[in-house]
């Protein structure tokens, strides 16, 4: 009877340490399938920051839950090319699951680290096609796709020709090195030129060019333009600050440069750029391919002012764009 007992004890303890084994690998093989993904993002300033928050709010939208079933690996190289570098190939040696770029720069380092295999997310990339990083927006080719925002120049022109109907010349500044930049400057001067407006343009090698590129051009200008520029937007406030000095008003292209002193703008929103961007992560992640997902265009914008900084400049904005900013937009106080 005793040795009847000792068997049925060492049994009781045999498939207690084999439940508690196999409740262990489990855990651990659990943890081992989730998936990791790397997000590379070019520089801090709000622009990018709102993308970075829309793309993990996008990945929510289908369940993705940072910290509970999915990994991120953030990554900002603050402006700095051998950072974007460096930190593209530690997703690669680390086999992400997946690799997502905020900004050309930091999309195009991923495009190089990821190969063939690991699928890439653009996330608010302008002129992707002209940018290398896929054959057509409609049949991406390989393993990169995303969102791209390109803002809605004519309606930006049209703003700016409607609050200030006497102007004769705009001023549009930007990156030289930056590709988003250069394309929507380069673009909206042919607009400009289509429509009869005069124009010239000023650009920046580094964010410390502002202050003196700045000085120099609102001393011939009527207004300035300010594309979806990384440059731009970073020193956005020092623009704003010489500008004002000279009663000069910015309309910028971003609802976040806005904010940071620019007059008004017709903007399409930063954070819906990540947000679709993120929801496509999702659909990769889930088994879609990334060749024949076309990219996505975000085009709807909404008008954003600032009451504050049309103070500052004397400007009285038009009855009919402040009623659709306050009720469908954004104003800034």
């Amino acid at each position: 009877m005793k040795r009847m007992s000792a068997l049925i004890a060492a049994l009781a303890i045999f498939l207690g340490f084999a439940f508690f084994m196999t409740k262990n690998t489990s855990s651990s093989s659990s943890k081992k399938k989730m998936p990791t993904i790397g997000i590379l993002q070019l520089m801090t300033h709000p622009a990018l920051n709102q993308i970075h928050h829309g793309f993990i709010a996008g990945l929510k939208e289908y369940g993705y839950v940072p910290g509970k079933n999915i990994k991120i690996d953030f990554q900002n190289a603050q402006g700095d090319q051998s950072n974007l570098k460096t930190m593209s190939t530690k997703f690669a040696n680390e086999n992400v699951s997946l690799m997502a770029g905020i900004a050309t720069p930091a999309a195009q380092a991923l495009a190089n680290a990821a190969g063939k295999s690991t699928p890439v997310i653009l996330a608010g990339i302008t002129d992707p096609a002209g940018g290398g990083l896929v054959k057509s927006d409609r049949h991406p080719g390989a393993n990169i796709t995303g969102t791209s925002g390109e803002s809605p120049l004519k309606k930006q022109l049209q703003l700016i020709r409607t609050v200030l109907p006497t102007a004769k010349t705009i001023g549009i500044i930007y990156t030289s090195s930056d590709h988003g930049g250069s394309y929507n400057a380069k673009k909206f001067a042919r607009i400009c030129k289509a429509e009869g407006i005069n124009y010239k343009l000023y650009t920046i090698a580094s964010t410390n060019d502002m202050q003196q590129v700045a000085e120099q051009m609102v001393s011939q200008v009527d207004a300035v333009y300010a594309p979806q520029d990384n440059g731009v937007a970073s020193a956005m406030k020092t623009l704003t600050n010489v500008a004002n000095q000279s009663k000069i008003p910015v309309f910028p292209s971003a609802d976040t440069m806005v904010n940071d002193g620019g007059l008004a703008s017709y903007a399409i929103s930063q954070y819906d750029l990540g947000k679709v961007a993120g929801e496509m992560a999702a659909q990769v992640l889930r088994g879609r391919k990334t060749t024949n997902f076309p990219v996505a265009y975000i085009t709807k914008g909404k008008y954003v002012i600032n009451t504050k900084e049309a103070k500052i400049l004397g400007i009285q904005l038009p009855d009919n764009i402040v009623k659709q900013a306050e009720t469908k937009g954004e104003v800034f106080k």
